[in-house]
């Protein structure tokens, strides 16, 4: 196949600052009126001077060191020019790596397994653009456009990776990996509207780097880049070449649309910020950030599989999201059964709420009180695995206990140890032959179980009917 090569460009939002990058307008532009939450910094007024908010710094510096990142002893912002509608100064203030005077870091690195490194070329701190807003679906076919100023100046965060990735899948993994690191270090609240935005750069060898921009979620980006390696991979097909361009993603048509040809990097003239004279940090700014830190997912990664005796799978699904892996820990602190609590979560609730979007959890009724009495009562034998699954979803359904759920229905509870050897021999009775076919074929067994749970109505306990069958065979044999 085609050698591919896909690089990305992430822009997270530093959403717990209160206040924007250069001002002091709300950080928190989602609930405010259309341009309203600008002022004449925002706006780049002749007269007005931005004033560094230090918090954006220190927040953008621990994104940086938890990417293993080098972070500078000082700093340097520039201007970036282009015009483009949603730029209300028609420059962007923003790091640029040059003179030896870095972005807030670089050379960086993920990884994404044993065998696979994704590299960091640099992270670094600017002021996010305004929006454009078009109708629904005819971005590149309306008469017109709205522009809502409101977020432009909010602090920004870009990391460009190096083209490291061979396959949309290793995108996407990327991606939900980075974003459990926001969510650990708490400074982003990733299920916000636009809080963390990528833009794809693919390129298949022989062509041409085509950009992809307007992709709105993660599962959209690997879709954008199937199509997209798709469309170059046939144009090298016919010897049609590939031009350096950037193109949206319409995600109502699933393809990829020409936008401009795509700029370099002097078409933007970049020179130093005048008004922002340079930032010193100091030789202990690294081991500060450091302290900051909180456990980072392969820490906890690591802590469940040594801890809780958890297989790499399922501490790998657990940590995909900080809020899962919480959940799941709190579960734990009321009933200390990791494993089996581990396994309600990943093989059924996540079912139930979407394995694709845990942050579900926000939104649904169970508590973590909820599932650690589930797993009890299952492991204590007071109902069967089967009834707990349908408990399970009632839970999620109505937010109601367990205890609550059975009190309504006692017909889901597991009928005790005597009736069952009643059934038992009452089954025996009425089948002679899968009796007598048991006796000589161990196999046969699972057919006079069946039996018994059919008669009980799913409520006896799989485990006591097999002992207790095994049992009765052992008498009749003897």
């Amino acid at each position: 196949m085609t050698d591919i090569m896909i690089g990305l460009e992430i822009h997270c939002q530093l959403t717990s600052l209160k206040s924007k990058l250069f001002c002091g307008c709300r950080g928190n532009y989602r609930s405010s009126k259309p341009n309203s939450n600008i002022c004449p910094v925002c706006c780049g007024f002749p007269g007005t001077l931005p004033l560094m908010n230090k918090k954006a710094i220190e927040q953008s510096a621990m994104i940086s060191y938890s990417l293993e990142c080098k972070i500078p002893d000082k700093l340097m912002f520039y201007r970036k020019n282009y015009f483009y509608p949603d730029l209300p100064k028609n420059f962007q203030i923003t790091q640029y790596n040059v003179y030896g005077l870095t972005s807030i870091g670089s050379h960086g690195r993920i990884k994404l397994n044993d065998s696979k490194v994704i590299k960091i070329r640099r992270v670094q701190l600017e002021e996010d653009p305004g929006r454009i807003l078009y109708a629904p679906g005819i971005a590149h076919n309306a008469n017109y456009a709205l522009i809502d100023y409101n977020r432009a100046g909010v602090s920004l965060v870009e990391i460009v990776t190096e083209p490291d990735f061979s396959s949309p899948k290793e995108v996407r993994f990327f991606l939900n990996k980075f974003s459990s690191i926001l969510e650990h270090i708490g400074i982003c609240d990733t299920a916000l509207e636009g809080a963390v935005r990528c833009d794809v750069n693919v390129s298949l060898k022989g062509g041409s780097r085509v950009e992809i921009k307007n992709v709105n979620s993660f599962k959209e980006v690997e879709k954008a880049l199937t199509f997209e390696i798709s469309r170059q991979t046939s144009l090298l097909a016919r010897n049609i070449k590939i031009k350096s361009e950037t193109r949206h993603w319409d995600e109502q048509r699933k393809i990829t649309k020409v936008a401009r040809t795509k700029e370099e990097e002097q078409d933007y003239r970049y020179f130093p910020e005048p008004d922002i004279p340079l930032v010193h940090l100091g030789n202990e700014f690294s081991s500060h950030i450091g302290k900051l830190i909180p456990e980072l997912p392969d820490q906890r990664r690591s802590r469940f599989t040594e801890s809780y005796s958890l297989s790499d799978q399922v501490s790998n699904i657990l940590i995909n999201s900080k809020k899962l892996a919480d959940f799941f820990e709190s579960c734990v602190k009321i009933y200390a059964s990791p494993v089996e609590i581990a396994n309600w979560i990943v093989n059924d609730l996540l079912g139930l709420i979407g394995s694709e979007e845990p942050t579900l959890l926000n939104h649904i009724k169970i508590k973590p009180s909820h599932l650690a009495e589930l797993a009890r009562l299952v492991d204590e034998g007071k109902i069967n695995r089967s009834t707990g699954k349908q408990i399970l979803t009632k839970m999620v359904e109505t937010g109601q206990t367990p205890s609550q759920l059975l009190s309504k229905s006692e017909s889901s509870r597991i009928i005790d140890e005597n009736l069952i050897s009643e059934v038992v021999e009452q089954v025996f009775k009425t089948e002679g032959s899968a009796v007598n076919d048991a006796l000589l074929n161990s196999n046969a067994i699972n057919f006079l179980v069946g039996k018994v749970m059919q008669v009980t109505k799913g409520r006896a306990d799989p485990k006591i009917v097999t002992q207790l069958i095994n049992l009765k065979l052992t008498q009749s044999r003897g």
